[in-house]
């Protein structure tokens, strides 16, 4: 079983192919006495390409978890990413029958294109491929000048002297774990227990923990026990 979520929304029938480029940039040189050689460089942002179908009809394999919504209800998702110029979440995890993890993608990306297509073949569906570029976070130095005591030097003037200091900002941690979770519109069980137990397979043991008999079953409002 796949299952895909762009921003924690999840559509309703997953893609049966997923396209994941991991993109190297490498250089080939020629040196004078050693010949062509490889200059190995970090690799590039990943690519990531696929084509989901966006149903118009409640199908019964279909996955709802919070009721069914039609294409243009996605549709409009994928436009407020592409207008909204910020990365977002891009997860895809496949399951055993028996519950267990098989296949885990879990990155930052950007919503690069996507194209929309409808076609006889598939009655009221609307077909959409979708280019993602894996995002890599970066930030500013900011350069703070401090002022040192000041002390007299040989001739007995005062003189004051300054050092430069450089700071980086780093991401926040230490941040407690919540109790409970309200789940909000569009969200999963499985999207939950990835953000706050740090494995999207946990999602089993919160369905435990909430007497939830069916984790694909979960509604907006709805509040979950973290623990």
């Amino acid at each position: 079983m796949y299952n895909f979520f762009l921003d924690g929304l999840q559509f309703p029938i997953a893609p049966s192919e997923l396209a994941l480029k991991i993109n190297g940039r490498n250089e080939t040189i020629v040196l004078m006495n050693e010949g062509e050689v490889n200059v190995i460089k970090r690799t590039g942002l990943t690519d990531i390409e696929f084509e989901v179908l966006l149903p118009n009809v409640n199908y019964p394999f279909a996955v709802y978890p919070n009721g069914f919504q039609p294409a243009t209800f996605y549709l409009k998702k994928l436009k407020d990413l592409m207008l909204g110029e910020k990365p977002f979440r891009f997860i895809v995890n496949r399951m055993l029958p028996n519950g267990n993890l098989l296949f885990d993608t879990d990155m930052t990306v950007s919503l690069e294109n996507y194209e929309i297509s409808e076609s006889a073949e598939e009655g009221f569906d609307v077909s959409v491929k979708i280019k993602l570029k894996q995002y890599q976070n970066y930030g500013n130095k900011k350069i703070i000048l401090k002022t040192s005591t000041k002390a007299k030097n040989a001739t007995g003037t005062t003189k004051t002297a300054s050092k430069a200091v450089v700071e980086q900002k780093r991401p926040t941690t230490g941040k407690e774990t919540p109790k409970t979770h309200t789940v909000k519109s569009g969200e999963t069980l499985w999207a939950i227990a990835k953000k706050y137990l740090g494995d999207g397979s946990k999602y089993t043991e919160l369905a435990k923990i909430n007497n939830i008999s069916n984790p694909n079953m979960i509604k907006a409002g709805q509040v979950i026990k973290l623990g």
